[in-house]
């Protein structure tokens, strides 16, 4: 690609100059987490329970005696039998996080609405060390606008608006807190890029030389599930990841 080639005090002088919109970058993301933090809550009145590989356990018991909870709304319904290749990148990053995250009162669990030996099979497969639940008996993910009945789906209510959505379980996080008398109250719900800094590969790529280098596909045009790398094959918009067609071994089809 063409890029300008200048003198180091060029350079720099091109440099402080972004630096000074990097500032007002950060400045306002500061104050848009404080606006963030002060959005008011909602009480939950309806109780949910999720099957664990410990049994069904209650949205309380999610919390694992901490306080904040956050969920990651992970795109597997009944017979997928396997991961969205967005939510298996995002999920690729918690590892890490987790122990910082239960030392500061947070827990992180994913749930999608496959059942559990579903879920586990792609859990274990991926060796993902995450809590992941199934609320695949529960009305969790309808209520959270993540999960949609198929006479919904022309007009369901996701990210805010209503409009059409091309599957019947999209992804998302939703925040939760819980206080010492047990109540619990949703506090944050984020859909589609609103999540993006957690996606760490990404902050990488941002500061690299050639950005993120996407094209016109975005994600699907170059993520794969981590163990399918290897293997070729093409991720299509929807995030589904399809292996080579045979006599393709190790090439994209």
């Amino acid at each position: 690609m063409d890029h300008a080639v200048v003198t180091r005090g060029e350079w720099i002088a091109a440099r402080k100059t972004l630096l000074a919109r990097e500032k007002e970058l950060t400045r306002a993301r500061d104050a848009v987490m404080a606006e963030r933090l002060a959005l008011p809550w909602v009480k939950l009145d309806k109780d949910y329970v999720f099957d664990t590989v410990d049994g069904k356990k209650s949205l309380g018991d999610l919390f694992n005696g901490r306080s904040q909870l956050i969920l990651k709304h992970f795109m597997m319904w009944p017979g997928r039998n396997d991961v969205c290749t967005g939510c298996a990148f995002e999920v690729d990053h918690v590892g890490g996080a987790l122990v910082h995250l239960n030392h500061h009162d947070v827990s992180y669990v994913a749930v999608a609405r496959a059942p559990l030996n579903e879920i586990e099979a792609v859990r274990k497969r991926m060796g993902w060390q995450i809590n992941w639940v199934s609320s695949f008996d529960s009305d969790f993910n309808y209520d959270f606008h993540v999960s949609f009945k198929p006479d919904e789906m022309k007009a369901a209510y996701y990210n805010f608006e209503t409009g059409p959505v091309p599957m019947s379980d999209l992804s998302g996080h939703s925040c939760f807190y819980r206080n010492e008398a047990g109540d619990i109250f949703h506090t944050y719900s984020a859909f589609g890029r609103g999540a993006e800094e957690v996606l760490t590969s990404y902050m990488y790529l941002d500061m690299a030389p050639l950005g993120r280098n996407e094209g016109a596909e975005k994600m699907s045009g170059w993520v794969r599930p981590h163990d399918k790398y290897a293997e070729g094959g093409h991720v299509d918009g929807m995030g589904q990841y399809h292996a080579p067609k045979a006599g393709t071994c190790c090439s994209a089809d």
